[in-house]
């Protein structure tokens, strides 16, 4: 009983560490060094010139997050619960990725981990995990508005062949063309002087075409999916509050079970 107890508190204080702003901070500015030195990496004479010094930081990186990780799974009540989190997991996987890697010849897939390290910010900053939560929400509901995207790209493309074939081939000569050129036209991309001015001076109403096609496939159906994004935004800002209530609750029992049992042992001792 005195031993479950005292593991108890243990983890309750190891748990109080791991969650300190302090130790958080701490992660987050280790990631960003992480991710500067990576960078700096990327440049052949630095790398030449200080192969110890960046080894070092290697080093101390890999020793870091993997004691990091650790302290974490051991902050739980029971060590499987850390991989309830799909960011847990995540966190693992590269921490593991790297230790995995670290010692054989596999340059590019170490590599590769050493920079997906990096996205370990999004892991720590509350805000980065619910914009990329909501953003992995979006995709399904994208699926229809995609088939809309795709189909005004259609019509348009083949009006485009049918209308400027002839006067702009370079743009409009097949219907491929057409596509990579209304691509062009939606991200607003010198669609005015490249593409619109030329043509406009052989056939007037082509403006029609182009402006109801920004209308539409812009100011339309792009405005959907940032709909769609915001909407999701607005209910991972919701679920995380259920799941910061839930949590605090969670924490006040265990204070209050931690306080229970350390009665019962004072009480065993005056027994005694």
């Amino acid at each position: 009983m005195k031993g479950r107890v005292h593991m108890e508190s243990w983890k309750l204080k190891l748990r109080h560490l791991v969650g300190h702003r302090y130790f958080v901070n701490a992660v987050m500015f280790v990631i960003l060094l992480n991710a500067i030195l990576i960078g700096v990496e990327t440049y052949p004479h630095f790398r030449e010139d200080y192969p110890g010094l960046i080894q070092g930081f290697e080093v101390f990186f890999l020793w870091f997050f993997t004691i990091e990780i650790i302290l974490r799974i051991f902050a739980e009540k029971k060590f499987y619960q850390f991989f309830y989190s799909k960011w847990n997991i995540f966190d693992f996987v590269v921490v593991a990725g790297v230790l995995l890697f670290s010692g054989t010849y596999f340059i590019s897939a170490l590599r590769i981990l050493r920079v997906l390290r990096v996205l370990r910010a999004v892991t720590v900053i509350p805000s980065l995990q619910r914009l990329v939560t909501a953003f992995l929400k979006t995709i399904p509901s994208l699926g229809t508005i995609m088939m809309l995207l795709g189909l005004v790209f259609y019509i348009y493309a083949v009006l485009g062949v049918m209308f400027f074939g002839n006067i702009s081939p370079e743009y409009f000569g097949s219907l491929h063309l057409s596509l990579v050129t209304l691509f062009q036209v939606i991200t607003l991309e010198s669609w005015a002087s490249g593409v619109f001015r030329p043509i406009f001076a052989e056939s007037p109403y082509s403006w029609i075409y182009f402006v109801s096609f920004i209308l539409v496939g812009t100011f339309i159906v792009l405005n959907l999916i940032v709909g769609e994004i915001l909407n999701n935004i607005q209910e991972a800002k919701e679920e995380e509050q259920k799941d910061d209530k839930i949590e605090v609750s969670k924490h006040e029992l265990a204070k209050i079970t931690n306080e229970i049992n350390e009665l019962k042992l004072l009480l065993m001792k005056k027994e005694k």
